[in-house]
């Protein structure tokens, strides 16, 4: 039976060449006609510390990194040791490995897998020693024994040097051609695997430069941050192309800057972004709340990673959802948005700018480090600059004595100017105001004009919550089924993978991913969940965040769940393996999963007196 996928894995410690390793087989693959995904586990030190690099190629879309893996690539002997469990146990499979320093001893691995040794002292004789060949001869021997082509991976090669560096590209392409050759002189291809591309090149991307291209179609021209992983990956992309797209990219001193220089943007009229992770966010919250209360536009991008406090600075978790929701002292309106996937974060992007400024309010836009890290193929028409930009209601001047910045309306959306505009000078302050913009808490208090602002500023969620609620929630697969799957964010391909699979099996299943959690879609999601039979809900957290929001914004009590809060990814086949152990009647109503395939091994320094 021929395979239509492969899924591999390179092993390795930071400053090995890992991350570069995989972008070339990721363009290879790409640009092969082939689909792709990939996510990396890596830890929170510049050099050392273990690093998998993760992907599964296809002929078909794939929408995980896969589980256990038919090819690893160990740079080290502790990609062997550490994960001689999870090579596949099928014929053909096994590790790649510099048989000069790293040992794998035939006898451990499964039946029918493979070592396949490369000499890379004696292969690489005649071009000097590097230690970082051992990633290229590797590359070129993978090429072989998953059948890729040559020239797609020789350009490749060539692309990640880059012209200014062509002898370093042609001394990497003879040492590839050197380790595929010796593959095919002493090894066999994996014959059921065949991955055969329809010659479509693809776009490779990850949701942090999603999110920054949806800022520069959707009109964003100020972006300030301080670098916090997993966000700063939106920054080094803008960096270097903020000049051509005309975006001014501010790195800031620190999260506080980054809020008040984006707010400070808004009120001037720019359409302004910022980004983050948990811990930057939990600075910048206050500010979220000066946003609301002076009506200020701004998008606050906020990537969710282990926690709490530092936690697990290069892990993922769904952790922050209560954070965003409960952003800043006291009560104010605001917008939540959960990409689903990379389209979507593109898209996303683009929507919250629009939605910032329409309603004159903060947005959060919340990903996660596998979506905002990973990398995927994407279809080349998923993306595109004409989108809609709506700037709201703009007073243009000169303007009579007559203008209110906070005039109370029906919309609750009040006439905007920007800076400059004969006429519309007010005062934006933070301190509760009355329609003019004049303070009630310093030299007087007035509970009716409290009243009256407090309720225009939140009649505009009336108007957003009608406006978004048929984009809230993606539903797919039938209109009745005999199980419902349901999840937030970045969970979105798992879930889809999973149905996909039952569906094979003849189970109904249909599945729903929220893409705005706030306003909360309550009518719709009422109307789906008691329409279901059987409901399953999978986040990446420990105590079902969204699960609490759900049952509190609908009364629903969701019966199963199964979570997952160890910093890594859900794997398709354990988590395909529990949801069909809860369609068994008698199970817990709780099921967490732990990936522990890449547990590694704490090494504790003894403390003297």
């Amino acid at each position: 039976m021929q395979i239509k996928s492969a899924t591999v894995w390179i092993g390795g410690a930071a400053g090995d060449g890992v991350a570069s390793t995989g972008d070339i087989l990721a363009k290879t693959c790409s640009r092969s006609g082939l689909h792709y995904f990939a996510q990396s586990s890596y830890q929170s030190v510049i050099r050392g510390g273990h690093v998998v690099y993760q992907f599964q190629t296809s002929s078909e879309p794939v929408y995980t990194h896969g589980d256990n893996f038919d090819l690893m690539i160990a740079l080290n002997q502790e990609s062997v040791d550490y994960h001689v469990k999870s090579v596949q146990k099928a014929a053909g499979r096994g590790f790649i490995f510099n048989s000069d320093k790293v040992k794998v001893d035939p006898a451990v691995l499964p039946a029918g897998t493979l070592a396949y040794g490369l000499p890379v002292g004696d292969l690489t004789a005649e071009f000097g020693r590097n230690p970082v060949m051992q990633n290229t001869l590797a590359s070129g021997a993978s090429v072989f024994l998953l059948q890729l082509p040559w020239d797609v991976f020789e350009k490749a090669v060539r692309d990640q040097f880059g012209k200014k560096k062509a002898e370093i590209a042609d001394l990497n392409v003879k040492v590839a051609r050197k380790g595929f050759e010796y593959a095919e002189s002493k090894f066999q291809p994996i014959k059921d695997i065949v991955l055969k591309g329809d010659g479509q090149a693809r776009m490779l991307m990850g949701a942090n430069q999603a999110i920054a291209l949806g800022a520069v179609a959707g009109g964003c021209t100020f972006y300030s941050a301080y670098p916090m992983t997993p966000a700063s990956a939106i920054m080094h992309w803008l960096a270097p192309r903020s000049a051509k797209y005309g975006v001014v990219m501010k790195q800031c001193e620190d999260e506080i800057a980054s809020i008040n220089m984006a707010i400070g943007a808004g009120f001037s009229g720019t359409r302004a972004m910022t980004g983050t992770s948990g811990g930057g966010f939990a600075l910048m919250t206050e500010a979220m709340g000066l946003s609301g209360i002076t009506e200020i536009p701004v998008v606050a991008v906020l990537v969710q990673r282990g926690g709490p406090s530092t936690g697990l600075p290069t892990k993922t978790e769904q952790g922050d959802l209560f954070q965003a929701l409960g952003a800043g002292q006291g009560e104010y309106p605001k917008a939540i948005l959960t990409p689903i996937s990379v389209e979507d974060a593109f898209h996303s992007t683009v929507q919250s700018l629009n939605i910032a400024e329409k309603y004159q309010m903060p947005v959060m836009l919340l990903s996660d480090l596998l979506l905002s890290e990973h990398l995927e193929t994407l279809e080349t028409s998923s993306l595109t600059n004409k989108v809609s930009i709506d700037r709201g209601e703009v007073q243009a001047g000169p303007l009579g004595a007559e203008y209110k910045r906070y005039a109370d309306t029906p919309s609750g959306i009040s006439p905007r100017v920007y800076p400059g505009v004969e006429g519309g000078q007010h005062v934006a302050a933070s301190d509760e105001h009355d329609e003019d913009g004049c303070l009630v808490s310093d030299i007087f208090t007035n509970p009716s004009t409290r009243v009256k602002m407090v309720k225009k500023r939140f009649r505009k969620m009336d108007g957003l919550a009608k406006e978004v609620a048929s984009q809230s929630i993606v539903k797919e697969g039938p209109a009745q089924a005999d199980l419902t799957l349901v999840g937030w964010g970045s969970t979105y391909n798992t879930l889809k993978n999973i149905r996909l699979a039952l569906e094979k099996e003849g189970v109904k299943v249909n599945h729903l991913q929220f893409r705005i959690v706030w306003p909360f879609p309550s009518e719709m999601a009422l109307k789906e969940l008691k329409a279901a039979k059987n409901v399953v809900l999978v986040e990446n957290n420990y105590s079902g965040l969204f699960a609490k929001l759900l049952r509190q914004e609908t009364g629903i009590a969701i019966p199963h769940h199964i979570r997952k809060f160890d910093g890594e990814p859900f794997y398709f086949a354990p988590l395909l393996e529990k949801v069909k152990g809860l369609l068994k009647p008698g199970g817990p109503e709780v099921q967490y999963l732990v990936t522990d395939e890449l547990d590694i091994p704490i090494k504790r320094v003894a403390v003297t007196a």
